[in-house]
C-alpha cells in the first residue's frame, strides 16, 4: 500500500513562464538539463512513463505540479499547445499527505487562507510510480511532501517549523525568495563540512568566515582553528619532538653520528605553515568546485533572517537565507591581568612565532598547555607550566597526573597552585625578556620569574558575542558564550542552528564538528534523519607520552554507577621499543572500566603511551558496538605491541594487586 499524495496549491498572482536560461537555481526547467535529471530519466524511463503523462496533464490544465528534492529540486513547467509561454502563479503548494498528519497541514493552509487543489495518488493512475519518483527526486520516504514556489520543504514536521520561522510565510506571500538557502557563519572543520554537504545536495549556500587579528597581530586563511592554529600545526610540532627523542635512541639501536645535533625552529616552523598554507588553499578550490560563495568577511545577524559582513575594508553587505548555521568556534581567553595582551601569546600566536620562544612559562592546565609545554621541552627549550589547581580538568584525573608525572620526569617543570598577577617587560627582543609577578592560591606569597616567552592557555571563550544573536533572539549561556541546541542542532530560533565547539555541554573536537556539520546538512536537504551522536567519542591528548580515552573518566563513572557497581582493571607495561634504549620501564598505563550492571560493558577506556590516537580509534569502534570485557579477554592480541595489553588485563583496583610488567 502507497500513501495518498495531497497537492495544495495557494492562488496567487500570475508571472510570465521564463526561458530556461533564467529560471532560477531551484527551477524545473534548468533542472531538465542537469545531470541528475537525465540520469532519473534513464533509469525509470520504462516504469513512468504513464506517470510523466499524468504530470503533464496536470500542468496542460494550468496547475503546479512539483518534483523536487534536496539534491536537485524541479518544477514541471509546460507551455501550451498555442506555443505561447505558460502563465502561471508563483506561489503553489503541494503537499503528499499520509494517514495521521493529512489533517494537521491541511488545517494550517486553512488557517492561513490558502486556497488548495487536492490530487490523491491513489485516485489516479500510476500514482504508485508517482511515489517512487518523489523518493528519488527528494530523498524523504516520510509522508506527507511538501513543496512550495519551487522549494521542497518536506514534511510535516518540516512544513510547521517553517510556518514558525517565517520562512512559509514569505514562500506564500510571493515576497522575493531569500538570496541563499543556507548561510554557514564560520569557516573551520564543521562549517566547511556541512556547507559542502549542502551545495551537493543541491542547495545554494554561502560560507562567510573572517578571522579576527589577536593582540600581536597573528591572523591566518580559511580552515578554522585545527588547520591554522590546532590540530595540524600541534600535532606536527609534537612529531618534531618525538623525532628528538627517537635520535636519542637511536644511538642505541647501533646508529652513530658524532655532531651535535640541534634544532632550527625557523626551518620547522616554515615548512609546518607551508603545509598548513596547502590546506587553506584546497579548501577554498573545494567551495569553489562545489559552488559554495565563500566570502572573508565579518558576519552579524541585523534581522532573523539577514546578515551583515564587514570586509577587512569596512566594506558591509547584505545577504539573506533561509537558515543559518553558527559554526563560529572559540578563541583562547587572556588573564584580565596587567600586562597579558600586550606582552604574552596564545596557541594563535605559537605555531607561526617567528622565533624560537626560547625560557617558556606556559600559564595554564589544559590540554592546549601540556601539550605545547610539551613538545617545547621535547625541542630542548626550558618549560614552566604554571598550574592553578588541577591538570586536565574534565579528563580522568588517575591518567592526567600519570601524564604530568612523566613530563616532570623528563625536564618540565611545574609551578602548583599558582596564578599569575602581573605580567611586565623587561626587554624588547625575538625573543625579548619578560618578568611574571605570581601569587600563591593557599597563601599569600608571591613570587617572581623571567622568562622570554609566556603562553596562556587557560581557556577558550566561544565566538558568539558580537555576531548578533541577540537581535534575533538566539539563546546564550552568559557564562561561557555557550549556545544550547536541541538533538538536532538546532537553536531556540528554529530557523538558525550551531555546531562544533559553542554547543553547551557537547565535544570541542574537529571530527565532531565535522560529523555533526555533514548529518545536519542532511537531515535538513535529504530528509535524512540519523543524528550526530555525542556518546563515547574517542579522543588524544598529544602529551611526550599520548593520553587516548573514550567514555568515561573513572570519577564520572563512579558518580553515574558508584563505586559498587564498577569494576577498573588496569595495568602498567613497557613498549618493546623502550626496552633498547631503557626507557620509561613501566611508566606506561591502560585501564578499562566496566559497568557490573550490564554484563562487564566498557565504560571508560583510557590508555597512556605512544601513538594512542592509532590505539584508541580502534578501541573507540568496539566500544560503539557495545564491547565487554569478555569479549576483549576473547580477542586474540597483536603482538608485539601496545594495543595488545587490552586483551590481557586481569588486575582490578579493588584488588590492590600488582601491575607492573617484565617481559614480553
Amino acid at each position: 500500500m502507497y500513501s495518498p499524495l495531497l497537492a495544495v496549491t495557494a492562488a496567487l498572482s500570475p508571472t510570465r513562464l521564463l526561458p530556461p536560461e533564467r529560471l532560477p537555481r531551484d527551477s524545473f526547467a534548468s533542472s531538465l538539463n542537469s545531470r541528475r535529471r537525465t540520469e532519473v530519466e534513464q533509469k525509470h524511463n520504462c516504469r513512468d512513463t504513464r506517470a510523466r503523462a499524468r504530470a503533464h496533464q496536470h500542468t496542460q490544465a494550468g496547475k503546479f505540479f512539483y518534483i523536487t528534492g534536496a539534491a536537485a529540486p524541479v518544477h514541471a513547467r509546460r507551455r501550451r499547445s498555442t506555443g505561447k509561454p505558460l502563465r502561471v502563479r508563483t506561489s503553489r503548494t503541494n503537499v503528499s499527505p499520509g494517514s495521521g498528519v493529512k489533517v494537521e497541514v491541511k488545517d494550517l493552509f486553512k488557517e492561513l487562507k490558502v486556497d488548495c487543489n487536492v490530487v490523491e495518488l491513489d485516485l489516479i493512475e500510476d500514482g504508485t510510480n508517482y511515489q517512487d519518483m518523489l523518493l528519488e527526486m527528494t530523498g524523504q520516504k516520510s509522508v506527507p511532501n511538501v513543496f512550495i514556489n519551487k522549494m521542497h520543504v518536506g514534511g510535516c514536521d518540516k512544513t510547521l517549523q517553517a510556518h514558525e520561522d517565517g520562512s512559509l510565510k514569505q514562500l506564500l506571500s510571493g515576497d522575493e525568495a531569500y538570496e541563499y538557502d543556507l548561510i554557514v557563519i564560520g569557516g573551520g572543520s564543521g562549517g566547511l563540512a556541512c556547507s559542502k554537504e549542502a551545495a551537493l545536495l543541491g542547495k545554494k549556500v554561502m560560507v562567510l568566515d573572517y578571522v579576527v587579528p589577536t593582540p600581536k597581530g597573528t591572523t591566518w586563511g580559511l580552515g578554522g582553528t585545527c588547520v591554522n592554529v590546532g590540530c595540524i600545526p600541534k600535532k606536527l610540532m609534537h612529531q618534531t619532538a618525538v623525532l628528538g627523542t627517537a635520535m636519542q635512541d637511536a644511538r642505541k639501536f647501533g646508529w652513530e653520528f658524532s655532531e651535535t645535533v640541534t634544532h632550527n625552529w625557523d626551518t620547522m616552523k616554515t615548512a609546518v605553515n607551508n603545509y598548513i598554507g596547502s590546506l587553506n588553499w584546497g579548501y577554498r578550490v573545494a567551495l569553489r568546485d562545489k559552488s559554495v560563495n565563500y566570502v572573508n568577511a565579518y558576519a552579524e545577524f541585523i534581522e532573523p533572517h539577514k546578515i551583515k559582513a564587514t570586509n577587512k575594508r569596512g566594506k558591509e553587505t547584505f545577504y539573506t537565507a533561509a537558515r543559518f548555521i553558527l559554526a563560529t568556534g572559540e578563541r583562547p581567553r587572556y588573564l584580565g591581568i596587567p600586562g597579558d595582551e600586550e606582552y604574552c601569546i596564545t596557541s594563535d600566536d605559537l605555531f607561526s612565532l617567528s622565533h624560537c620562544p626560547g625560557k617558556t612559562l606556559v600559564i595554564g592546565a589544559s590540554y592546549v598547555a601540556l601539550e605545547c609545554g610539551g613538545f617545547l621541552a621535547g625541542l630542548g627549550l626550558d618549560v614552566t607550566v604554571m598550574v592553578r589547581s588541577i591538570l586536565l580538568r574534565g579528563f580522568d584525573q588517575d591518567m592526567a597526573n600519570r601524564a604530568g608525572e612523566h613530563m616532570e620526569e623528563h625536564g618540565v617543570k611545574f609551578l602548583r597552585k599558582y596564578v599569575p598577577v602581573k605580567v611586565e617587560e623587561l626587554e624588547a627582543g625575538t625573543p625579548g625578556r619578560l618578568k611574571v609577578t605570581s601569587k600563591s592560591t593557599e597563601t599569600d606569597e608571591v613570587i617572581e620569574g623571567e622568562y622570554n616567552t609566556v603562553l596562556i592557555a587557560v581557556g577558550r571563550d566561544s565566538c558568539t558575542d558580537k555576531v548578533g544573536l541577540d537581535k534575533i533572539g538566539v539563546k546564550v549561556n552568559p557564562k561561557n558564550g555557550k549556545i544550547p541546541v536541541n538533538d538536532e542542532e538546532q537553536t531556540n530560533v528554529p530557523h538558525v542552528y550551531a555546531i562544533g565547539d559553542i554547543l553547551e555541554g557537547k565535544w570541542e573536537l574537529t571530527p565532531v564538528a565535522i560529523q555533526a556539520g555533514k548529518l545536519l546538512a542532511r537531515r535538513l536537504y535529504k530528509g535524512a534523519t540519523l543524528k550526530c551522536d555525542y556518546v563515547n567519542v574517542p579522543t588524544t591528548v598529544f602529551t611526550p607520552l599520548e593520553y587516548g580515552s573514550c567514555g568515561l573518566s573513572e570519577e564520572r563513572a563512579t558518580e553515574l554507577y558508584g563505586e559498587d557497581h564498577i569494576e577498573v582493571y588496569h595495568s602498567l607495561f613497557w613498549p618493546l621499543e623502550f626496552t633498547v634504549p631503557g626507557r620509561d620501564n613501566n611508566r606506561c598505563y591502560a585501564k578499562l572500566i566496566c559497568n557490573k550492571l550490564d554484563n562487564d560493558r566498557v565504560i571508560g577506556f583510557h590508555y597512556l603511551g605512544p601513538n594512542a590516537g592509532e590505539v584508541t580509534q580502534g578501541f573507540g569502534v568496539a566500544m560503539k558496538c557495545g564491547a565487554t570485557k569478555e569479549q576483549l579477554d576473547g580477542t586474540i592480541g597483536i603482538h608485539p605491541t601496545c594495543a595488545e595489553v587490552f586483551t590481557t588485563l586481569d588486575v582490578t583496583k579493588k584488588s590492590g594487586g600488582d601491575i607492573a610488567q617484565s617481559g614480553c
